[in-house]
């Protein structure tokens, strides 16, 4: 953790991690593709979006049948070797965090150059998610949301300590504007408790857990974070009580509360790319008023 507020994770790629951010640029390079767009020359999104040096060169999907196989299912019911565990989900990126209101407006124009650089040529999709002190006496009201998550790639979250640093106007202006989706599961609760506790509203909102009945058809449910990325991937998004029962409203979050903020909301995002791509199923009124009731 810099003196500036910005840690930086370790880059230490694995096969399947290094597989499945290819399995992203493509899809992203067949999106430009089929919609006649492609970033200037001057500006190619690997800088944009600064992913490591392995992935400067996109892969172009050969046809429209490779595009949809990048965002398969996986194998139902997941698998394991017997005496091994699932792999566990985690975002290998860069994280900065920031806690004071300048290192926050820095963060959030970061944001916003690069929802700029994207919205010629895709929909801007931000993972969303806030964090807050839990209560353990009864009747004790909840606390104020302290952390707020945001990731729109790959290869960098945002994770700020706004309990510390409020919302400057920046920032309230990014959660306000509607042009860029906020995707979470239950992630209109998150954009409630955000209006309650500091006045801000988030538009516009997509939940995954909705998207998922709408994708995966059969009776709907309620998808939490952990089991769609669990159906999805077949790997393990932990939640350790230690972390996520935490103090987040501590003067300086440490590097594991950091490393798990940015992983919900990559998370978030990445499912969202993945759902998306999915063919929706012919879902009855009847059966879309239990999506609705579930959501």
């Amino acid at each position: 953790m810099g003196s500036e507020g910005k840690w930086e994770s370790d880059f230490e790629w694995d096969p399947a991690a290094e597989d499945e951010l290819r399995a992203i640029e493509a899809a992203y390079a067949s999106s430009n593709k089929r919609t006649g767009s492609s970033p200037p020359d001057s500006e190619p999104r690997s800088k944009t979006r600064r992913l490591p040096k392995w992935n400067r060169h996109r892969a172009a999907a050969s046809s429209a049948a490779d595009v949809s196989a990048l965002w398969a299912l996986a194998p139902s019911p997941c698998r394991v070797n017997v005496g091994t565990s699932y792999q566990s989900m985690k975002f290998m990126g860069r994280i900065v965090y920031s806690k004071t209101a300048s290192e926050v407006e820095q963060a959030t124009k970061e944001i916003l150059d690069k929802i700029k650089a994207l919205k010629s040529f895709e929909q801007v999709s931000l993972g969303f998610d806030i964090e807050w002190k839990p209560v353990f006496r009864r009747g004790e009201p909840q606390r104020k949301a302290a952390v707020l998550q945001i990731c729109m790639d790959t290869a960098n979250c945002y994770v700020m300590h706004i309990i510390h640093s409020g919302i400057p106007p920046i920032l309230k202006s990014l959660l306000e504007d509607s042009s860029s989706v906020k995707v979470g599961v239950c992630v209109a609760n998150d954009a409630w408790k955000m209006r309650k506790d500091y006045g801000v509203g988030v538009e516009s909102l997509m939940d995954l857990s909705s998207l998922a009945n709408t994708k995966f058809g059969g009776p709907p449910k309620k998808w939490s974070l952990s089991s769609l990325t669990e159906k999805i991937t077949c790997k393990e998004l932990e939640k350790p009580s230690k972390i996520r029962m935490g103090n987040w409203e501590a003067d300086v979050l440490s590097k594991e509360k950091i490393q798990y903020a940015a992983t919900d909301a990559f998370v978030s995002w990445y499912l969202y790319q993945a759902l998306k791509g999915f063919p929706d199923v012919n879902i009855g009124s009847e059966d879309m008023e239990k999506v609705n009731t579930v959501s």
